[in-house]
């Protein structure tokens, strides 16, 4: 069993794209959202990919993950029997010593929400945390993409 380990946060400022080292165009949707599991359909630039995730551990960083590539245009036929909406994104990728924050630029519905996570090793890992780096907010499930798939940032009275 895959297990991610993960923590989200919110961004405080652009100053992540002056350090991004690739940006990747993401479509992605929702073919399952129970609380227990998601299964998602993603198109990340040329490629396809399905992933099943588990529910999250109590903290909100540790849960199960498989992936498996997929072709692009069975993704793209799959996208569309997904729950709507659709998630449109940008991910700017940032290294940060040995680790990476993937940083999320929502478009559409979602417009104006930008998250960044980083994946570690375990869950009390160290990581230097960048100016631009906001409030944590692993484990709150508005922050989810399957979340706001269904509850868009826009709608949002914040």
């Amino acid at each position: 069993m895959a297990l991610e380990i993960e923590r989200k946060f919110l961004v405080n400022s652009s100053d992540y794209k002056k350090q991004a080292y690739l940006t990747k165009k993401i479509k992605q949707g929702y073919l399952n959202t129970h609380k227990s599991r998601t299964v998602r359909v993603r198109i990340q630039d040329d490629k396809a990919f399905i992933t099943i995730k588990g529910k999250s551990n109590a903290a909100g960083t540790t849960r199960f993950e498989w992936e498996k590539e997929i072709d692009i245009t069975a993704a793209e036929q799959l996208l569309l029997l997904c729950e709507p909406s659709i998630i449109d994104k940008s991910r700017f990728f940032i290294k940060n010593n040995h680790l990476t924050f993937e940083v999320d630029e929502f478009n559409g519905a979602n417009e104006g929400l930008v998250l960044a996570e980083i994946e570690l090793d375990t869950e009390d890992q160290a990581f230097d945390k960048p100016n631009w780096l906001g409030k944590e907010v692993t484990g709150d499930i508005k922050y989810y993409n399957s979340y706001i798939s269904k509850k868009p940032f826009t709608t949002w009275n914040l």
